[in-house]
């Protein structure tokens, strides 16, 4: 059963059209999905009752079902494991600051890419999502802080999945969460994150959206990406980097580039400058993070120390960085940890 997320409001309003509805339904309907975030068809009392029945017929309202959930000690960050309608499952996570609300959302369930150091990599490609599951991610949480009297303030996409290797659908997703007639969210709180798709990266270039661009780069050499990023075989870093270029160039936008820091391996002053010499001039960021920790994976985070030398290494070749603060680590909520176990 299809999910009414899954239908832009062009396409539900020819749908009613086939059903002998006026096309105000669909903006009433659209308003309760979006405005509203009903999560029934009996929620929608301002239809007549036998629309509500012909809805409930033929749409799945629900097409997540949240099956666990796990919060941080602080309480900061909350895990949730959602089944989907044929079984499968993802995970997604609120994570909350002082100003901010940040959903990381999922656009696969598994991943293809086979990053080492992933979890989602290590339990490797089940299916894509539909734009509608991608959606319906957002709109569970949206529905739970507006309960509370708060709102999503950010959506990375950066949860299971490489979201260019699902680029139609995930970008589907975006235009409906993005729609000024539905949920509004602006283009420039969301920041998507690919290991390196080039030919992706330059279809979104010529797209011109105002979505943020982020690339898992974690080295500054083929050699050593590649042997963490098996991508990286098909797409040598001058290749993804001179996409990169052209992207900030087109759009005006800065591209951040993230960097997993695993001590030994990729957390030397010495890549630091090669990555500096490298970017130099392009309009961009570094994000690095010590490593969070997966089964799957012998890798240890560097120290503060460390991670502060790499940092003060980008900065005095003219590279902006910043290290980012891990967050939900003991619940498996951390960048690079989503999994389904068991």
């Amino acid at each position: 059963m299809t999910t009414l997320y899954t239908l832009s409001l062009p396409e539900l309003t020819a749908l009613l059209a086939d059903w002998g509805e006026p096309a105000y339904r669909a903006r009433q309907i659209w308003e309760g999905l979006y405005h509203h975030f009903y999560a029934s068809a009996d929620e929608f009392t301002a239809l007549p009752k036998a629309l509500r029945a012909r809805l409930a017929e033929t749409f799945d309202f629900a097409p997540l079902v949240p099956a666990a959930q796990l919060a941080s000690k602080d309480g900061q960050t909350v895990k949730t494991l959602f089944r989907l309608p044929d079984g499968l499952h993802i995970e997604a996570v609120l994570m909350r600051y002082e100003r901010r609300n940040t959903l990381c959302i999922s656009t696969q369930a598994g991943c293809a890419m086979g990053c080492v150091f992933c979890a989602t990599g290590q339990m490797g490609f089940q299916r894509h999502l539909t734009s509608g599951e991608i959606v319906a991610q957002v709109m569970y949480y949206a529905r739970q802080l507006h309960e509370q009297g708060e709102r999503v303030t950010n959506i990375v996409v950066m949860g299971m999945g490489e979201p260019f290797h699902n680029y139609d659908n995930t970008m589907a997703a975006v235009d409906r969460l993005n729609d000024p007639a539905g949920y509004n969210f602006g283009a420039r709180r969301i920041t998507i994150s690919t290991v390196g798709l080039v030919p992706a990266i330059r279809r979104f270039t010529q797209e011109r959206r105002q979505v943020n661009l982020a690339i898992s780069l974690h080295a500054a050499d083929d050699a050593l990406r590649a042997s963490m990023l098996p991508v990286a075989k098909a797409y040598p870093l001058d290749e993804l980097l001179a996409a990169c270029r052209d992207y900030a160039a087109a759009t005006g936008r800065r591209v951040t580039f993230e960097w997993a820091l695993i001590e030994g391996v990729n957390d030397t002053p010495e890549q630091a400058r090669l990555l500096a010499s490298k970017v130099k001039g392009m309009l961009c960021h570094v994000n690095a993070i010590p490593l969070n920790p997966t089964a799957g994976y012998g890798g240890k985070a560097t120290s503060r120390e460390r991670a502060e030398r790499f940092k003060a290494a980008l900065e005095g070749a003219g590279v902006p960085c910043t290290i980012r603060l891990r967050r939900g680590i003991e619940i498996q909520a951390g960048c690079g940890q989503l999994a389904v176990r068991g």
